[in-house]
């Protein structure tokens, strides 16, 4: 009966394991949307240049997740690639939630206090910080 107890229990070496696969899964995918948005992207605009000297924001057709979405919905290569960022974006963030968890599972409440804290710094930042 002990042994089993041991073998259900999780160690550091099963969470730094799990961390590794979740980052390096994570880059990995959002990758593979990335070169496949730019494929579409490059399809669907047969080689038209863009101009990119002067930026302007109105053009700008996905600056919201929901925008995001619905590009994706529609198969639109721009979107796919802009997703492909936010999943690069989203897969530290799946880290610290995970360290969250184990952290917990550890009962190591300082560490996830200052697992909450980085989390939290994260949303403001992505929120659009303190000067709005």
């Amino acid at each position: 009966m002990i042994d089993e107890a041991k073998k259900m229990t999780i160690n550091d070496r099963d969470v730094q394991v799990i961390l590794g696969t979740l980052l390096r899964a994570g880059v990995v995918i959002s990758m593979a949307f990335v070169l496949f948005g730019g494929v579409i992207y490059l399809v669907h605009n047969k080689g038209v240049i863009t101009d990119y000297r002067v930026f302007k924001p109105e053009l700008a057709k996905f600056s919201s997740i929901g925008a995001v979405i619905n590009g994706l919905i529609s198969f639109k290569g721009d979107a796919i690639v802009q997703f492909g960022i936010l999943l690069l974006i989203f897969t530290p963030i799946a880290r610290i939630i995970f360290s969250i968890f184990s952290f917990l599972l550890e009962r190591d409440y300082l560490y996830v206090f200052i697992c909450f804290i980085v989390l939290a710094i994260i949303a403001v930042s992505l929120s659009g910080g303190l000067a709005h």
